[in-house]
């Protein structure tokens, strides 16, 4: 699995920024959407005058703009847009610093929100983790992917055909829309390692093999990496419904608190099955661990009862193994038959009584 490991960047001067992903192929492209009741207008591959142009034109005022940014490795485009919309210099470090854990702040009248986007892999041994980050300003709602993706391609879709109320809403219920789809993504992560949990438990009580063992851990840990990805947008997500009565969050309308009200529902939600899971992986660690203390203790009962039968014996051949002279049963014509008969009458005696006894 990918763990998320901390890049530790010297600083040379103070406004000095890295991009500390991985995703460095593909140029960074700028998408933005201009929206109202009316219509809408798309725009690809804009440059940062387009879009200065498009923020002060009077004309689209009061029109929602949407700029979706691909690529965060151009660090110096990246840089010049945060500077058109404001950004303080340490918001410009959280866009690019992709270790960081999801968080949400206000800045003068600005909402700045990161979070995980986590999908399954191509195997189980591994997940997809990217940060997208959200400016919420004005009229305007910038999101900054490390990558090219379809997680908002039906929002896309229903601003060009007018489905629902997004046309009919501002930026805060975008930006609601936008949270709703990267969260969907932990739900697909949870499905599929569902299923390979449910071949776990009965591989757990059908196989003795240890590699059994090996992929309920790898399980545990990528859930357990879920987990800590969740619970700071859970957190997140409370500190915004939380400030919904002292109105410091002034960029969200008050009637749409009610949408990241159900946002804070869902990441409880989540929560709580990933919980479900990783209880679940533990019970079929535990099966597996007493199946195995069950199949050893068969083991040792039939060992103990071979060698409790054969006790007796080996008693009665020692006897007879001792080199006296003089041992009466030694001239007797049919000695040895008798012994024999005697050791089959008593093997088959403590058999028949450990049977009776149910001790195998």
């Amino acid at each position: 699995m990918k763990r998320v490991s901390y890049k530790k960047v010297r600083k040379i001067q103070p406004n000095y920024f890295e991009y500390t992903g991985t995703h460095t192929v593909d140029p960074v492209e700028m998408q933005l959407f201009v929206y109202n009741e009316e219509g809408y207008e798309e725009y690809h591959k804009v440059s940062v005058e387009r879009i200065e142009k498009e923020l002060n034109d009077p004309l689209q005022k009061g029109d929602v703009k949407w700029l979706n940014i691909h690529g965060l490795h151009n660090v110096s485009l990246i840089k010049e847009t945060a500077d058109l919309l404001g950004l303080e210099p340490y918001v410009i470090g959280d866009i690019l610093n992709v270790s960081k854990r999801s968080k949400i702040e206000e800045l003068d009248q600005i909402l700045f929100f990161s979070i995980k986007s986590i999908l399954p892999g191509e195997d189980e041994q591994h997940v997809h983790v990217e940060q997208i980050s959200f400016v919420l300003k004005d009229n305007i709602l910038v999101s900054f992917q490390e990558k090219k993706s379809a997680f908002f391609t039906h929002i896309r879709e229903r601003i060009k055909t007018h489905s629902g109320i997004v046309c009919k809403k501002q930026n805060d219920y975008l930006l609601y829309l936008l949270l709703d789809a990267v969260m969907e993504n932990f739900y697909i992560s949870i499905e599929y390692y569902e299923e390979g949990i449910e071949r776990l438990l009965l591989q757990a009580k059908a196989s003795d093999d240890p590699n059994v063992l090996i992929e309920i851990e790898r399980y545990r840990e990528n859930l357990n990496f879920l987990k800590r990805s969740i619970i700071p947008l859970r957190d997140a997500l409370y500190t915004l419904k939380s400030e919904q009565d002292d109105e410091a969050f002034n960029v969200i309308k008050p009637a749409n608190y009610t949408f990241f009200t159900r946002l804070y529902q869902k990441s409880i939600e989540i929560l709580e099955q990933i919980e479900y899971d990783i209880n679940t992986l533990d019970s079929a660690s535990s099966f597996y661990f007493s199946s195995q203390s069950h199949r050893m203790n068969e083991i040792m009962k039939v060992l103990t009862v071979v060698s409790v039968i054969f006790m007796p014996l080996t008693f009665i051949v020692g006897v007879y193994g001792m080199n006296f002279e003089y041992m009466p049963e030694l001239k007797l014509a049919y000695g040895y038959y008798v012994v024999v008969g005697v050791m089959l009458v008593v093997a088959i005696a403590m058999a028949w009584y450990f049977k009776r006894k149910k001790w195998f």
